[in-house]
């Protein structure tokens, strides 16, 4: 089951579990996924499972910053991988595949993603 583990602002090292549904994330205290940030709209991002294609989409849901996935601002539905980076607010969050036990887990997954992206040094 896919997961978003929150990598910077003020709940860094939690985890989401995203499951086979469709998920909303945002601010609103109403929301089973809320992500404390002020730049963050009361409704930001859906994240919804396609059984057909047994991936999961994210869709920015008009929000005032919008969504940027690796780099790039989303204007349309978006297919997710493993290992994305998404920012909304000053919040990121990376995407996953995996599926954890604990936030304790989730952060370790986290930390050797890290370590496979870390450019090579040059002297």
């Amino acid at each position: 089951m896919a997961s978003l583990i929150i990598t910077s602002g003020e709940q860094k090292g939690e985890y989401l579990l995203l499951g086979n549904r469709i998920n909303v994330i945002g601010r609103a205290e109403a929301l089973p996924m809320q992500i404390l940030d002020d730049m963050i709209s009361r409704k930001h991002l859906r994240i919804r499972y396609d059984e057909n294609s047994n991936q999961h989409f994210a869709e920015d849901m008009e929000s005032k910053h919008g969504v940027i996935i690796n780099n790039h601002k989303i204007n349309q539905l978006t297919a997710l991988k493993e290992g994305d980076q998404i920012v909304i607010g000053q919040t990121t969050l990376m995407y996953t595949d995996e599926d954890f036990d604990s936030s304790e887990s989730a952060l370790e997954h986290y930390k050797k993603v890290g370590e496979r992206q870390r450019p090579t040094m040059f002297e």
